[in-house]
C-alpha cells in the first residue's frame, strides 16, 4: 500500500491577456501576487475571439512565473485571488485584464479554471484543474488534445521550458536547504 506524501513544491505561472493600454494594471496585479521572476515576450492574442466582446480588439498575450516556489494545494486560492484582481480592475462588469494561474512541475503544466469540463478535476472552492502540457525528456513540452492554441505556440513552449529550468534550479536549492536543516 502506498503512503500519502506531501508533493514537491511547484512554480506558479500566470497567463495574461490584456489590452495594450492596461499593462500597468497587470504590473500592479503581479506585484499583489508577489512579483514575477520571468516574463515571456508578448504576442497578439488572435487565436480566438472569445474575449473580444468583453475586452475589445488588439489584445496581447504573455506569460509570467511568480517568484519562488509554492505548495500545489494553493492553486485554488491563487485562482480566487486572480479573479479578485480581475474584478478590481474591471469597469462596468468588463475585464481589462485576464489572469489565468497554473503551475509547472518537472513533468507537466497545470492550469486552474472555474469551468468544469470532462478533462478537469475538481479541487475545491469552485476551482478545477487540468493538465495542459506534459513534459518529455527528448521533446520538451507537448500539448494535449484540449490544450489551448496559444499554449501550443513555440513562444509558449519555449517560455515554459525556461520556467521549468528555473524551477529545477530553485527546487535543488530547496532540497539542499532541507537536507542541511534535517541532516
Amino acid at each position: 500500500m502506498g503512503e500519502p506524501r506531501k508533493p514537491l513544491p511547484v512554480k506558479f505561472i500566470v497567463g495574461v491577456i490584456s489590452r495594450p493600454d492596461c499593462l500597468h494594471l497587470v504590473d500592479e496585479a503581479v506585484e499583489a501576487l508577489g512579483g514575477a521572476d520571468l516574463i515571456s515576450e508578448k504576442m497578439p492574442f488572435d487565436t480566438t475571439d472569445y474575449y473580444k466582446e468583453e475586452m475589445g480588439d488588439g489584445l496581447i498575450r504573455f506569460w509570467l512565473s511568480l517568484k519562488g516556489l509554492g505548495d500545489p494545494e494553493e492553486l485554488p486560492h491563487l485562482k480566487l485571488r486572480t479573479n479578485e484582481l480581475e474584478q478590481k480592475y474591471s469597469e462596468g462588469g468588463r475585464r481589462k485584464i485576464n489572469l489565468d494561474p497554473g503551475y509547472i512541475t518537472e513533468s507537466n503544466l497545470v492550469l486552474a479554471s472555474t469551468k468544469a469540463y470532462n478533462h478537469r478535476i475538481y479541487l475545491g472552492e469552485g476551482i478545477y484543474a487540468e493538465v495542459t502540457l506534459i513534459y518529455r525528456k527528448k521533446t520538451g513540452y507537448e500539448p494535449l488534445p484540449w490544450t489551448y492554441p496559444d499554449y501550443r505556440t513555440r513562444l509558449a513552449l519555449d517560455f515554459f521550458g525556461e520556467v521549468r529550468r528555473l524551477y529545477r534550479e530553485e527546487l535543488k536549492k530547496e532540497m539542499r536547504k532541507y537536507a542541511e536543516k534535517h541532516g
